[in-house]
């Protein structure tokens, strides 16, 4: 007599199944584990930074990007990715690659877009494309607090090298950038600019970024999916400075925003 699927597989392993075939229809990632999820992203995280031949190092490390698009555009922090201006180009922008055999590629790279604003911008790389990452909903309305995400990057770079590491916890807030004080007097002049340019809301996260995680992409740890850009200097500035001491949370610009700079890229 014919088995069917019902006699074969337990009730959890069929629900299982239907959220696979579920986020297959739907075009997102298959439910991983977070070990899969990073072999994922890993090969799309690049190193940004300049390089300078009469330097010492020559290499500059200033943040991390990652593949988007057609995998020769890289996103990252506009503060992460300085305009060159120098005509003779003794100083270019730079990225640098792990390769899958541990070696260190080094590419150039120029800016292509940049957003101000939510402290965004757009790289494009010489040389052939990075695996890009896939981008989440714009809408953002299956982000929710509590929920289990993930960033990796190049924290430290002169002390960790060029190795990505992840972190991992969960979205403690989402809340708005800039938020009145009771009193003006209360209000520092970051977050008057922005009160008055507008507000937007931005993920604050309970785990810990450090020095070169800025542009790291932050994702849903199950799906890899990405969901918004690691930000250790807009989103800081603006919320903690009045602060006498930084409290060491981490906060990320949510993915639309990046979504609305891709489509000004031809």
């Amino acid at each position: 007599m014919p088995r069917t699927l019902h006699s074969i597989l337990r009730p959890g392993q069929l629900l299982a199944m239907g959220a696979l075939l579920t986020m297959a229809i739907l075009g997102r990632p298959a439910l991983a584990g977070l070990p899969e999820t990073i072999d994922r992203i890993k090969p799309s995280l690049v190193v940004i930074g300049t390089f300078q031949k009469t330097r010492s190092p020559a290499f500059k490390g200033l943040g991390t990007g990652f593949a988007v698009g057609d995998g020769t555009l890289v996103a990252t922090n506009a503060h992460v990715a300085p305009t060159m201006t120098d005509p003779e180009e003794t100083e270019v922008l730079t990225v640098l690659i792990r390769n899958a055999n541990g070696t260190i590629q080094s590419r150039r790279a120029r800016k292509v877009a940049a957003d101000p604003e939510h402290d965004l911008a757009l790289l494009k790389l010489n040389g052939p494309p990075l695996v890009p990452l896939q981008l989440g909903d714009r809408s953002a309305d299956g982000i929710r607090e509590g929920q289990a995400v993930a960033f990796s990057g190049f924290p430290i770079l002169d002390v960790l090298g060029v190795f990505p590491t992840t972190s991992r916890g969960i979205i403690s807030a989402i809340a708005p950038i800039a938020i009145p004080g009771a009193d003006a007097r209360e209000l520092g002049e970051k977050q008057i600019r922005r009160l008055t340019r507008g507000s937007f809301d931005i993920y604050q996260l309970d785990a810990t970024a450090y020095p070169g995680s800025s542009g790291s992409p932050l994702y849903e740890a199950d799906s890899g999916m990405i969901i918004g850009i690691i930000n250790m200097v807009l989103v800081k500035g603006t919320k903690e400075n009045a602060l006498s001491a930084p409290s060491g949370m981490t906060y990320a610009i949510p993915i639309r925003y990046l979504q609305d700079l891709l489509l000004t890229v031809r």
